[in-house]
């Protein structure tokens, strides 16, 4: 199917491994054009080996200058915005909460939430000039059900939630629409840290975290990264035009996390 995105101008943050690097793929293969970036210098050399002519870079979303300077760079290189993905997040730390650091409590809040606030707010003024503008920000199914001994990262996408919905009654009337992506358990490597993370913290098995989290979803499967980026390509394509303001839950029906 045609999605009507062939030289639409995107930025992907996070856009170099897992459920970031799918999204760009899914854009390229519909002839966008995309500027991305990645705290990790390897897997951004690599994404440029595989797609040569895509605009790179190293930034650490959560630094309100560096995100700054990433969006306006991306611009000036797509020529215009009309798509922007706030995909960057860290999983934070797996622990009660009264053990949680202070330091990594701030931290996940950083890059979950407040690396979407600096994107965005970088990018509002040349998504105003897009006949087909969008931002769609990677939330969680953590942003609706909570996360026992996962709180910052949860209380993150709780407020990615809010974010968005705030975004689309602000920004609506300009001609912008928002909506939020709700993940539940998606293969690769990021699932299978988490799993691991919490497997330790409660002194079970991987296998008996698995099964666990399985027992709480009606359909007992992955969700894939490619089936995210084809909810995104909808969203950003002009076949989106009325969808705003959404959090999208694509998990299975998931029913309890923890």
């Amino acid at each position: 199917m045609d999605m009507q995105l062939k030289d639409a101008r995107v930025i992907v943050t996070a856009g170099a491994s897992g459920i970031g690097r799918e999204i760009v793929q899914a854009f390229h293969d519909e002839g966008a054009r995309i500027a991305t970036c990645d705290i990790d210098e390897a897997a951004l050399e690599a994404l440029r080996d595989d797609l040569p002519g895509i605009h790179a870079a190293i930034c650490d979303v959560s630094d309100p200058a560096a995100a700054a300077v990433f969006v306006a760079d991306a611009i000036a290189h797509l020529g215009g915005l009309d798509t922007l993905v706030n995909n960057a997040g860290i999983a934070g730390p797996t622990a009660a909460v009264e053990d949680i650091d202070p330091h990594d409590w701030a931290r996940t809040l950083n890059v979950c939430l407040t690396g979407q606030f600096n994107c965005t707010r970088a990018a509002i003024a040349a998504l105003r000039n897009s006949d087909n503008a969008s931002i769609t920000n990677m939330s969680s199914a953590a942003g609706r059900l909570g996360f026992a001994r996962r709180t910052p990262y949860a209380a993150a996408k709780w407020g990615v939630v809010g974010f968005t919905k705030s975004l689309a009654l602000e920004l609506g009337p300009v001609g912008i629409r928002a909506n939020a992506i709700l993940p539940g358990l998606v293969a690769g490597d990021r699932q299978r840290r988490v799993m691991e993370a919490r497997a330790q913290s409660r002194g079970k098995t991987i296998p008996e975290i698995e099964a666990e989290a399985f027992d709480r979803v009606s359909i007992r499967e992955f969700v894939t990264a490619r089936q995210l980026a084809d909810q995104i390509l909808l969203l950003a394509s002009p076949r989106g035009r009325t969808i705003s303001g959404q959090a999208i839950a694509i998990d299975g029906d998931l029913g309890m996390l923890g």
